[in-house]
Protein backbone atom coordinates (compact mmCIF):
# COMPACT_ATOMS: atom_id res chain seq x y z
CA UNK A 1 0.00 0.00 0.00
CA UNK A 2 1.55 3.60 -0.98
CA UNK A 3 0.61 6.85 1.31
CA UNK A 4 1.27 10.33 -0.11
CA UNK A 5 1.42 13.13 2.42
CA UNK A 6 0.78 16.75 1.25
CA UNK A 7 1.19 19.36 3.21
CA UNK A 8 -1.92 21.76 3.30
CA UNK A 9 -0.69 25.34 1.58
CA UNK A 10 2.71 24.88 2.93
CA UNK A 11 3.59 27.75 2.88
CA UNK A 12 1.35 29.63 3.98
CA UNK A 13 0.96 27.13 7.13
CA UNK A 14 4.50 27.92 7.52
CA UNK A 15 3.89 31.62 7.88
CA UNK A 16 1.25 31.04 10.09
CA UNK A 17 3.44 28.83 12.51
CA UNK A 18 4.94 32.07 14.61
CA UNK A 19 1.84 34.24 14.15
CA UNK A 20 -1.00 33.04 15.98
CA UNK A 21 -2.99 36.15 14.83
CA UNK A 22 -3.08 34.73 11.42
CA UNK A 23 -4.74 32.07 11.54
CA UNK A 24 -8.50 31.88 10.02
CA UNK A 25 -7.44 35.08 7.91
CA UNK A 26 -6.30 35.34 4.59
CA UNK A 27 -2.70 34.57 3.64
CA UNK A 28 -0.66 34.76 0.31
CA UNK A 29 2.80 33.72 -0.39
CA UNK A 30 4.72 35.26 -3.62
CA UNK A 31 7.05 34.08 -5.89
CA UNK A 32 11.03 35.73 -6.19
CA UNK A 33 11.32 39.33 -6.28
CA UNK A 34 7.79 39.24 -4.99
CA UNK A 35 6.35 38.59 -8.42
CA UNK A 36 3.10 36.58 -8.12
CA UNK A 37 1.35 34.51 -5.71
CA UNK A 38 2.47 30.70 -5.20
CA UNK A 39 0.54 29.71 -1.82
CA UNK A 40 -2.86 30.61 -1.00
CA UNK A 41 -4.66 29.73 2.47
CA UNK A 42 -8.37 28.92 2.49
CA UNK A 43 -9.64 31.94 3.30
CA UNK A 44 -7.26 33.51 0.55
CA UNK A 45 -8.94 30.76 -1.80
CA UNK A 46 -12.27 31.71 -0.81
CA UNK A 47 -11.56 35.48 -1.81
CA UNK A 48 -11.00 33.70 -5.14
CA UNK A 49 -7.49 34.75 -5.44
CA UNK A 50 -5.78 32.84 -8.42
CA UNK A 51 -2.79 30.95 -8.55
CA UNK A 52 -0.09 32.80 -10.18
CA UNK A 53 -1.85 36.21 -9.58
CA UNK A 54 0.35 39.01 -10.26
CA UNK A 55 1.05 40.86 -7.44
CA UNK A 56 1.14 44.51 -8.24
CA UNK A 57 -2.17 43.89 -10.02
CA UNK A 58 -4.11 42.67 -6.92
CA UNK A 59 -2.45 45.02 -4.37
CA UNK A 60 -5.53 47.00 -3.88
CA UNK A 61 -7.56 44.10 -3.91
CA UNK A 62 -5.19 42.86 -0.92
CA UNK A 63 -5.78 45.73 1.04
CA UNK A 64 -9.25 46.40 0.77
CA UNK A 65 -9.75 42.02 2.14
CA UNK A 66 -7.11 42.51 4.68
CA UNK A 67 -4.92 39.90 3.06
CA UNK A 68 -1.48 39.15 4.58
CA UNK A 69 1.30 38.84 1.88
CA UNK A 70 4.77 37.54 2.34
CA UNK A 71 7.83 36.91 -0.04
CA UNK A 72 9.16 33.47 -0.27
CA UNK A 73 10.89 32.31 2.78
CA UNK A 74 12.74 29.63 1.49
CA UNK A 75 15.22 28.76 4.61
CA UNK A 76 11.98 28.51 6.98
CA UNK A 77 9.80 26.30 4.84
CA UNK A 78 13.00 23.95 3.80
CA UNK A 79 13.76 23.86 7.91
CA UNK A 80 10.38 23.10 8.43
CA UNK A 81 9.89 20.70 5.58
CA UNK A 82 12.48 18.72 7.46
CA UNK A 83 11.24 18.35 10.24
CA UNK A 84 8.21 17.20 9.13
CA UNK A 85 9.77 14.38 6.65
CA UNK A 86 11.82 13.55 9.63
CA UNK A 87 8.39 12.41 11.64
CA UNK A 88 6.99 10.19 8.62
CA UNK A 89 10.24 8.16 8.49
CA UNK A 90 9.52 7.38 12.06
CA UNK A 91 6.47 5.68 10.73
CA UNK A 92 7.82 3.24 7.66
CA UNK A 93 11.63 3.54 6.24
CA UNK A 94 10.39 3.16 2.50
CA UNK A 95 10.01 6.87 2.14
CA UNK A 96 10.08 8.81 -1.07
CA UNK A 97 10.82 12.77 -0.38
CA UNK A 98 8.89 13.81 -3.43
CA UNK A 99 8.57 17.60 -3.44
CA UNK A 100 9.08 20.22 -0.79
CA UNK A 101 6.01 19.41 0.83
CA UNK A 102 5.06 15.76 -0.17
CA UNK A 103 6.36 12.82 0.08
CA UNK A 104 5.27 9.13 -1.02
CA UNK A 105 5.58 6.44 1.64
CA UNK A 106 5.31 2.31 1.25
CA UNK A 107 3.89 0.17 3.68
CA UNK A 108 4.17 -3.03 2.81
CA UNK A 109 2.55 -5.89 5.04
CA UNK A 110 1.50 -3.27 7.40
CA UNK A 111 -1.51 -4.19 7.20
CA UNK A 112 -1.20 -7.44 9.00
CA UNK A 113 0.45 -5.81 12.06
CA UNK A 114 -1.57 -2.43 11.98
CA UNK A 115 -5.28 -1.03 11.11
CA UNK A 116 -3.56 1.36 8.54
CA UNK A 117 -6.04 4.32 8.86
CA UNK A 118 -5.37 4.41 12.53
CA UNK A 119 -1.48 3.79 12.08
CA UNK A 120 -1.94 7.25 9.59
CA UNK A 121 -4.53 9.12 11.79
CA UNK A 122 -1.65 9.33 14.52
CA UNK A 123 0.98 10.02 11.91
CA UNK A 124 -1.35 13.00 10.99
CA UNK A 125 -1.91 13.61 14.58
CA UNK A 126 1.79 13.74 15.47
CA UNK A 127 3.14 16.31 12.84
CA UNK A 128 0.27 18.36 13.24
CA UNK A 129 1.16 18.34 17.06
CA UNK A 130 4.95 18.67 16.63
CA UNK A 131 5.06 20.92 13.69
CA UNK A 132 1.47 22.86 13.68
CA UNK A 133 1.52 22.09 9.74
CA UNK A 134 -1.61 20.63 8.56
CA UNK A 135 -1.33 17.30 6.61
CA UNK A 136 -3.42 15.21 4.51
CA UNK A 137 -2.84 11.62 3.80
CA UNK A 138 -4.19 9.35 0.88
CA UNK A 139 -3.54 5.66 0.71
CA UNK A 140 -3.91 3.15 -2.34
CA UNK A 141 -2.62 -0.02 -4.02
CA UNK A 142 -0.44 2.31 -6.22
CA UNK A 143 1.29 5.91 -6.47
CA UNK A 144 -0.97 7.21 -9.17
CA UNK A 145 -4.14 6.04 -7.32
CA UNK A 146 -2.36 7.60 -3.57
CA UNK A 147 -2.17 10.79 -5.18
CA UNK A 148 -6.38 10.43 -6.39
CA UNK A 149 -6.88 9.67 -2.74
CA UNK A 150 -4.99 12.50 -1.21
CA UNK A 151 -7.44 15.02 -3.43
CA UNK A 152 -9.94 13.79 -1.83
CA UNK A 153 -8.77 13.71 1.88
CA UNK A 154 -7.88 17.20 1.01
CA UNK A 155 -11.23 18.20 -0.22
CA UNK A 156 -13.49 16.44 2.15
CA UNK A 157 -11.95 16.78 5.44
CA UNK A 158 -14.58 16.97 7.46
CA UNK A 159 -15.88 13.61 6.12
CA UNK A 160 -12.27 12.05 5.80
CA UNK A 161 -10.61 13.79 8.74
CA UNK A 162 -8.15 14.14 6.67
CA UNK A 163 -7.15 10.18 5.61
CA UNK A 164 -8.57 8.47 3.11
CA UNK A 165 -8.20 5.19 1.89
CA UNK A 166 -8.91 3.72 -1.48
CA UNK A 167 -9.17 -0.09 -1.04
CA UNK A 168 -12.05 -1.16 -3.13
CA UNK A 169 -12.97 -1.56 -6.46
CA UNK A 170 -16.18 0.47 -5.54
CA UNK A 171 -13.76 3.39 -4.52
CA UNK A 172 -11.44 3.56 -6.85
CA UNK A 173 -14.10 3.81 -10.00
CA UNK A 174 -15.79 6.86 -7.44
CA UNK A 175 -12.65 8.83 -7.08
CA UNK A 176 -11.87 8.52 -10.49
CA UNK A 177 -14.70 9.97 -12.11
CA UNK A 178 -14.66 12.85 -9.38
CA UNK A 179 -11.30 13.88 -10.58
CA UNK A 180 -11.15 16.14 -13.79
CA UNK A 181 -8.42 14.88 -16.76
CA UNK A 182 -6.22 18.19 -16.10
CA UNK A 183 -5.49 17.60 -12.93
CA UNK A 184 -4.47 13.76 -12.82
CA UNK A 185 -0.81 13.60 -11.66
CA UNK A 186 1.00 13.40 -14.70
CA UNK A 187 -0.74 14.33 -17.42
CA UNK A 188 -0.24 18.11 -18.46
CA UNK A 189 -1.78 20.95 -20.54
CA UNK A 190 -0.98 19.92 -23.62
CA UNK A 191 -1.77 15.91 -23.03
CA UNK A 192 -5.09 17.19 -21.55
CA UNK A 193 -6.09 19.41 -24.25
CA UNK A 194 -5.63 16.28 -26.47
CA UNK A 195 -7.80 13.92 -24.38
CA UNK A 196 -10.71 16.35 -23.92
CA UNK A 197 -10.89 16.45 -28.08
CA UNK A 198 -11.45 13.07 -27.74
CA UNK A 199 -14.02 13.35 -25.47
CA UNK A 200 -11.76 12.13 -22.20
CA UNK A 201 -12.78 14.63 -19.39
CA UNK A 202 -12.21 12.52 -16.74
CA UNK A 203 -9.01 10.16 -14.76
CA UNK A 204 -12.09 7.26 -15.17
CA UNK A 205 -12.53 8.20 -18.63
CA UNK A 206 -8.62 7.89 -19.38
CA UNK A 207 -8.59 4.48 -17.90
CA UNK A 208 -10.78 3.09 -20.42
CA UNK A 209 -8.15 3.96 -23.05
CA UNK A 210 -6.82 1.15 -24.96
CA UNK A 211 -3.77 0.51 -23.57
CA UNK A 212 -2.06 0.79 -27.16
CA UNK A 213 -3.80 4.00 -28.21
CA UNK A 214 -2.24 5.53 -24.71
CA UNK A 215 1.08 4.16 -25.53
CA UNK A 216 1.33 5.38 -28.98
CA UNK A 217 0.39 8.51 -28.18
CA UNK A 218 1.29 9.39 -24.36
CA UNK A 219 4.46 7.31 -25.02
CA UNK A 220 5.57 5.10 -22.06
CA UNK A 221 5.12 7.28 -19.55
CA UNK A 222 1.69 7.43 -20.06
CA UNK A 223 1.03 3.76 -20.04
CA UNK A 224 2.96 3.38 -16.74
CA UNK A 225 0.02 6.42 -15.09
CA UNK A 226 -2.63 4.32 -16.88
CA UNK A 227 -1.50 1.28 -15.62
CA UNK A 228 -1.45 2.54 -12.37
CA UNK A 229 -4.63 3.76 -12.50
CA UNK A 230 -6.18 0.99 -13.15
CA UNK A 231 -4.64 -0.59 -10.01
CA UNK A 232 -1.53 -2.06 -11.75
CA UNK A 233 1.35 -1.61 -9.41
CA UNK A 234 3.77 0.21 -12.09
CA UNK A 235 5.30 3.27 -10.70
CA UNK A 236 8.08 2.87 -7.55
CA UNK A 237 9.65 4.74 -4.83
CA UNK A 238 11.98 7.29 -7.01
CA UNK A 239 10.07 6.57 -10.13
CA UNK A 240 9.15 9.90 -11.90
CA UNK A 241 5.81 10.46 -13.75
CA UNK A 242 7.67 12.42 -16.30
CA UNK A 243 11.55 12.48 -17.25
CA UNK A 244 13.67 15.69 -16.14
CA UNK A 245 14.94 16.66 -20.09
CA UNK A 246 16.19 19.86 -19.24
CA UNK A 247 17.31 21.87 -16.31
CA UNK A 248 16.63 25.86 -16.56
CA UNK A 249 17.95 29.30 -13.91
CA UNK A 250 15.63 31.77 -14.34
CA UNK A 251 15.27 35.58 -13.33
CA UNK A 252 13.58 38.68 -13.36
CA UNK A 253 16.00 41.36 -11.98
CA UNK A 254 15.10 43.83 -9.28
CA UNK A 255 15.67 46.12 -12.18
CA UNK A 256 15.68 46.53 -15.65
CA UNK A 257 18.58 46.64 -17.21
CA UNK A 258 20.25 48.58 -20.58
CA UNK A 259 23.56 47.74 -20.09
CA UNK A 260 24.97 44.78 -22.35
CA UNK A 261 27.55 44.07 -19.45
CA UNK A 262 25.05 43.89 -16.39
CA UNK A 263 22.78 41.60 -18.42
CA UNK A 264 26.15 39.51 -19.29
CA UNK A 265 26.96 39.26 -15.63
CA UNK A 266 23.76 37.90 -14.73
CA UNK A 267 23.27 35.25 -18.05
CA UNK A 268 26.96 33.94 -17.00
CA UNK A 269 25.82 33.25 -13.50
CA UNK A 270 22.57 31.45 -14.82
CA UNK A 271 24.86 29.34 -16.85
CA UNK A 272 27.21 27.92 -13.89
CA UNK A 273 24.10 27.45 -12.13
CA UNK A 274 23.51 25.10 -14.45
CA UNK A 275 26.66 23.63 -14.34
CA UNK A 276 26.58 23.00 -10.87
CA UNK A 277 23.03 21.34 -10.92
CA UNK A 278 24.41 18.82 -13.58
CA UNK A 279 27.32 18.13 -11.68
CA UNK A 280 25.12 17.62 -8.69
CA UNK A 281 22.73 15.03 -10.75
CA UNK A 282 25.87 13.34 -12.67
CA UNK A 283 25.08 14.43 -15.70
CA UNK A 284 25.86 16.35 -19.16
CA UNK A 285 23.79 18.51 -21.40
CA UNK A 286 24.36 18.97 -25.16
CA UNK A 287 22.95 22.13 -25.68
CA UNK A 288 22.51 25.47 -23.90
CA UNK A 289 19.34 28.04 -24.50
CA UNK A 290 19.84 31.57 -23.59
CA UNK A 291 16.67 33.81 -23.56
CA UNK A 292 16.13 37.84 -23.20
CA UNK A 293 12.85 39.50 -22.58
CA UNK A 294 11.70 43.10 -21.25
CA UNK A 295 8.69 43.29 -19.04
CA UNK A 296 5.30 43.18 -20.82
CA UNK A 297 3.85 44.51 -17.63
CA UNK A 298 5.54 48.44 -18.81
CA UNK A 299 3.38 48.80 -22.17
CA UNK A 300 4.78 52.29 -22.71
CA UNK A 301 7.78 50.70 -23.42
CA UNK A 302 9.58 49.00 -26.42
CA UNK A 303 8.91 45.78 -25.85
CA UNK A 304 11.53 42.98 -27.15
CA UNK A 305 11.37 39.12 -26.42
CA UNK A 306 14.14 36.77 -27.92
CA UNK A 307 15.88 33.27 -27.46
CA UNK A 308 18.36 31.32 -29.09
CA UNK A 309 19.72 27.84 -28.90
CA UNK A 310 23.31 27.00 -28.98
CA UNK A 311 24.86 23.24 -29.67
CA UNK A 312 27.94 22.48 -27.71
CA UNK A 313 30.55 20.77 -29.77
CA UNK A 314 30.95 18.02 -27.15
CA UNK A 315 28.62 17.37 -24.05
CA UNK A 316 30.11 19.22 -20.96
CA UNK A 317 28.83 20.04 -17.05
CA UNK A 318 31.85 22.46 -16.89
CA UNK A 319 31.02 26.14 -15.51
CA UNK A 320 33.93 27.88 -18.23
CA UNK A 321 32.06 25.24 -21.52
CA UNK A 322 28.99 26.52 -20.68
CA UNK A 323 29.67 30.07 -19.44
CA UNK A 324 31.46 30.85 -22.85
CA UNK A 325 28.83 29.32 -24.84
CA UNK A 326 25.56 30.67 -23.08
CA UNK A 327 27.69 34.61 -23.36
CA UNK A 328 27.98 33.73 -27.32
CA UNK A 329 24.33 33.27 -27.86
CA UNK A 330 23.79 36.77 -25.88
CA UNK A 331 25.80 38.48 -28.08
CA UNK A 332 23.97 37.37 -31.08
CA UNK A 333 20.63 38.28 -29.36
CA UNK A 334 21.14 41.20 -27.03
CA UNK A 335 19.69 44.39 -28.54
CA UNK A 336 20.36 47.78 -27.47
CA UNK A 337 17.53 50.34 -26.35
CA UNK A 338 16.05 48.10 -24.67
CA UNK A 339 15.21 48.14 -20.98
CA UNK A 340 15.62 43.94 -19.89
CA UNK A 341 13.39 42.73 -17.35
CA UNK A 342 14.33 39.02 -17.29
CA UNK A 343 16.62 36.36 -18.79
CA UNK A 344 17.74 32.87 -18.33
CA UNK A 345 20.13 29.70 -19.32
CA UNK A 346 18.14 26.46 -19.91
CA UNK A 347 20.21 23.23 -20.50
CA UNK A 348 19.14 20.27 -22.71
CA UNK A 349 19.88 16.63 -24.36
CA UNK A 350 21.00 15.57 -20.46
CA UNK A 351 23.03 12.94 -20.60
CA UNK A 352 24.21 10.59 -17.76
CA UNK A 353 28.01 10.99 -17.08
CA UNK A 354 29.31 7.66 -17.44
CA UNK A 355 27.40 7.43 -20.60
CA UNK A 356 29.28 10.31 -22.28
CA UNK A 357 30.14 10.19 -26.24
CA UNK A 358 33.91 11.17 -26.80
CA UNK A 359 34.38 13.28 -30.27
CA UNK A 360 37.14 14.34 -32.02
CA UNK A 361 37.56 17.59 -31.09
CA UNK A 362 36.54 17.26 -27.41
CA UNK A 363 39.31 18.99 -25.59
CA UNK A 364 37.84 18.48 -22.20
CA UNK A 365 40.42 17.41 -19.26
CA UNK A 366 39.84 14.70 -16.95
CA UNK A 367 41.67 16.86 -14.21
CA UNK A 368 38.53 19.38 -14.90
CA UNK A 369 36.24 17.14 -12.83
CA UNK A 370 38.24 17.25 -10.23
CA UNK A 371 38.80 21.38 -9.97
CA UNK A 372 34.74 21.56 -10.70
CA UNK A 373 33.98 19.21 -7.55
CA UNK A 374 36.50 21.02 -5.37
CA UNK A 375 34.87 24.39 -6.22
CA UNK A 376 31.65 23.13 -5.83
CA UNK A 377 33.03 21.44 -2.25
CA UNK A 378 34.15 25.24 -0.85
CA UNK A 379 31.40 26.78 -2.25
CA UNK A 380 29.09 24.48 -0.50
CA UNK A 381 31.21 24.72 2.42
CA UNK A 382 30.76 28.50 2.95
CA UNK A 383 26.80 28.45 1.83
CA UNK A 384 27.84 31.17 -1.12
CA UNK A 385 29.50 30.87 -3.97
CA UNK A 386 32.71 32.74 -3.44
CA UNK A 387 34.75 31.30 -6.45
CA UNK A 388 33.00 32.50 -9.52
CA UNK A 389 34.07 32.79 -12.71
CA UNK A 390 35.89 36.24 -14.36
CA UNK A 391 32.50 37.16 -16.25
CA UNK A 392 30.79 37.26 -12.86
CA UNK A 393 30.99 40.26 -10.61
CA UNK A 394 33.02 38.88 -7.36
CA UNK A 395 31.67 41.16 -4.97
CA UNK A 396 27.49 40.45 -5.97
CA UNK A 397 25.54 37.86 -4.35
CA UNK A 398 21.62 37.13 -6.68
CA UNK A 399 19.12 38.91 -3.78
CA UNK A 400 15.80 38.71 -4.54
CA UNK A 401 14.01 41.50 -3.53
CA UNK A 402 12.15 40.49 -0.28
CA UNK A 403 10.21 43.09 0.64
CA UNK A 404 7.75 41.34 3.05
CA UNK A 405 10.29 38.74 4.17
CA UNK A 406 8.99 37.09 7.82
CA UNK A 407 12.09 35.96 10.21
CA UNK A 408 13.63 33.13 10.02
CA UNK A 409 12.33 31.81 13.16
CA UNK A 410 14.11 28.55 12.65
CA UNK A 411 17.70 28.93 11.18
CA UNK A 412 19.07 32.15 12.38
CA UNK A 413 19.99 32.84 16.42
CA UNK A 414 18.72 36.30 15.55
CA UNK A 415 15.54 35.50 14.33
CA UNK A 416 14.32 33.24 17.15
CA UNK A 417 11.14 34.38 19.47
CA UNK A 418 12.25 36.15 22.32
CA UNK A 419 8.92 34.72 25.32
CA UNK A 420 8.63 37.73 28.30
Amino acid sequence: MFGLVDCNNFYASCERLFRPDLREKPVVVLSNNDGCVIARSNEAKKLNIPMGAVAFKFKQMFKENNVHVFSSNYPLYGDMSERVMNILSQYTPDIEIYSIDEAFLQFNGYEKHFELRQHCLEMKQKVEQWTSIPISIGLAETKALSKIANRVAKKFPKQTKGVHIIDTEEKRVKALKWIEIGDVWGIGGRYARKLRSININTAYDFTQLHPQWVKKNMTVVGLRLHRDLNGHKTLRLDEEVKEKKNIATTRSFAKDLENYDDVRERVSTFAVECAKKLRKQNSYCGYVIVFLSTNRHKSQDKQYSRSIVITLPYASNINHDLNTYAICGLSRIFKKGYKYKRAGVIVGNITPMRSKQLTFFDNQKENMQSLMGAVDRINTRYHKDIIKMATQNPARTWVMRQERLSPNYTTRLTDILKVR
